[in-house]
């Protein structure tokens, strides 16, 4: 099938196109290189730096807190809080049955873990309280933050407009 020529062929092909492959690669590295910047061992200036503001610390913080939970949530919008559910809808239900989470009707003011029916991992069973409007924002913040070992795989809603508005949809669906 196979005679000593063609094997000497196949594996001359193999070994140049591994050759191309190397110097190819060196060249590269050579017009774009990663490395730290350096100019003959000397370590090269940035030509200009562009001002962030990381080095004020505390105030540039405090100014992007924005406003307190509170002042939001007394101007939620119900209506506006049912366009953000929709990102809840694949997990979570409001007509009391539960799906992949537990449903979400009547969770304001409900104990956490408390859905009947729905098995809860071990952290959320441990963290105990109600989810008062309170709670809820600062777990829909960072879930895995609040409650360590929650089975629930949402990163969280970054703005606090989006968690006032859905907390006062889930306010509004009752018990």
């Amino acid at each position: 099938m196979f005679d000593t020529m063609t094997v000497t062929k196949v594996g001359g092909a193999v070994c140049g196109s591994l050759l191309v492959l190397l110097l190819g690669n060196f060249a590269a590295e050579g017009l774009y290189h990663t490395g730290a910047p350096s100019h003959g061992g000397e370590e090269a200036a940035q030509a200009y730096v562009i001002d962030t503001g990381a080095a004020e610390g505390g105030d540039a913080a405090a100014a992007d807190a924005g406003p307190d939970f509170g002042t939001v949530f007394a101007a939620a919008d119900a209506a506006a809080g049912e366009k953000v559910f929709g990102k809840c809808k694949a997990c979570h239900k409001t007509d009391g049955n539960n799906a992949t989470g537990p449903h979400l009707d009547g969770v304001v003011g409900r104990p956490v873990a408390s859905a009947a029916g729905f098995g809860y991992s071990d952290g959320m069973k441990a963290h105990g309280g109600d989810w008062t409007p309170e709670a809820l924002q600062e777990f829909l913040a960072n879930p895995k933050g609040v409650v360590s070992g929650t089975k629930m795989a949402f990163a969280g809603l970054p703005k606090v407009e989006d968690r006032a508005n859905l907390i006062k949809y889930l306010e509004s669906l009752g018990g």
